[in-house]
């Protein structure tokens, strides 16, 4: 019997108002909870809560659950290392576990040259550790971020965050000498024009900054997202990054590639920047390391670049045994179940459906992707394209009424990333689901 969603309870059930009842009063209200959902367990790719109600999980935990719920490979791993050593100092102490997942997370990351590793336990604290390696390494106090960029919320990944207002404000006065370029965000090009033709005025327009208002000479790095994911999986055209990439080499500044979201396979290929032939000086690495057991991260970098001394940088818990353990379980399954691969191929085929929605249904604007990170925009109008978040919003309850989680991104963007264990039945069966609540949507407007 296929398995699937069952929803038994309307959304949320009474179980579940009570639990988000007790939270409003303890739990701050900066939380970014959107739908009123209340979890109990998870297996696979489905989720119950505590009324019984099964999800399909075409969002894998926010991007962080490549190999699925509670796979037990790496519940096991964490069990056996949690009866050996749970805790020790990741960077005041040595532990075994964690030179092997940094000689893995070497040969893994692009390029072929000697390589450090810094542990830390999130997406952000990575890109801190990259922040500051910069700095360190360049003696250079300025670095390009982009348009749409989302980086982080701690103080420092937040100033090279450009993706949200309501991220940055009251924050001020946020860490000085970063500069926001534009991102090749083709369907909705700053500059009004159409890929291709475009003469990339996007690049250009960071070439012409560096003689007015940020000098090459005080620039240190470049950061990135390969596809930028809170703004909604921008995928920018081929020549974009290999062009950004030469800019660096002129004037001797550091590639940084925020592969947080994007990273382990996700986009068919271990690394996403690897779509684009760059090969970046610094790699942050966090989201799925760990297949979502504990936490954990990774910055990995040229060893001339992470040439800092003793001290400049360390933490407490990066790179502890659990975690070490549960993230070198899910390599091995990555590997041997060849994830990459399954990736690219339904990805391919989930994109290829995608387009055909956006020539049926008139609110569908733009679909993306690469392997099985994709992404639906929608809008009111096609010609103007109008962003319509409030039919993206609907389309999100719709299909959580049917028993299928996706996650909003940008503005009016749907994002679509299942766990790499998905089989292709089941992805079928989620995009079934969604096309129906994408249809009542449509019909209402």
């Amino acid at each position: 019997m296929r398995r699937g969603p069952r929803i038994l309870t309307e959304i949320p059930g009474p179980k579940a108002r009570e639990i988000i009842a007790r939270d409003e009063k303890v739990i701050s209200p900066s939380c970014t909870r959107e739908d009123p959902l209340v979890w109990d367990r998870g297996s696979g790719c489905y989720l119950t809560d505590v009324d019984g109600n099964t999800f399909l999980d075409l969002s894998a935990g926010m991007f962080v659950l490549n190999y699925g719920y509670c796979h037990p490979e790496i519940v096991e791993a964490v069990r056996e290392q949690a009866g050996k050593l749970g805790h020790v100092p990741g960077t005041d102490f040595y532990h075994p576990l964690q030179v092997e997942l940094a000689e893995k997370l070497v040969k893994l990351t692009p390029g072929n040259f000697e390589k450090y590793v810094f542990f830390s336990n999130s997406g952000a604290e990575s890109v801190e550790a990259a922040f500051k390696c910069a700095r360190w390494h360049t003696r250079r106090p300025g670095i390009v971020s982009f348009i749409g960029a989302f980086h982080g919320r701690t103080m420092g990944a937040l100033s090279l965050t450009g993706s949200n207002f309501v991220h940055r404000e009251r924050f001020s006065p946020l860490v000085p000498g970063v500069y926001f370029m534009p991102f090749a965000y083709c369907y909705r090009c700053l500059f009004g024009q159409n890929y291709p033709g475009c003469d990339f005025l996007c690049v250009e327009y960071l070439r012409r900054s560096l003689k007015t208002i940020a000098p090459a000479s005080e620039i240190g790095a470049v950061i990135t997202e390969p596809i930028q994911g809170t703004s909604g999986y921008i995928v920018p055209p081929p020549e974009f990054f290999p062009m950004i990439a030469e800019i660096c080499k002129e004037y001797d500044w550091l590639f940084i590639c925020d592969e947080v979201q994007t990273g382990l396979g996700r986009t068919g290929k271990m690394f996403a920047i690897e779509h684009w032939g760059v090969i970046p000086d610094i790699v942050c690495i966090a989201k799925a390391l760990s297949g979502g057991m504990v936490p954990i991260a990774a910055t990995v970098g040229r060893k001339e670049v992470m040439n800092w001394e003793k001290g400049a940088h360390a933490n407490t818990f990066g790179g502890n045994a659990l975690a070490c353990a549960a993230a070198l379980a899910g390599l091995r399954i990555l590997e041997r179940e060849n994830l990459m691969e399954k990736s690219a191929r339904l990805g391919s085929k989930a994109l290829g459906r995608l387009e055909e929605w956006k020539e049926k249904y008139r609110i569908v604007g733009d679909v993306r992707g690469k392997g099985l990170l994709l992404a639906i925009e929608f809008v009111k109008d096609k010609k103007k394209k109008t962003p319509a978040p409030e039919e993206r919003d609907a389309i999100v309850r719709a299909g959580i009424e049917r028993g299928v989680l996706v996650f909003r991104g940008g503005n009016s963007t749907i994002r679509i990333a299942p766990p790499l264990i998905i089989e292709e039945e089941e992805l079928q069966l989620g995009l079934d689901l969604l096309e129906e609540a994408i249809k009542e949507v449509e019909a209402k407007c």
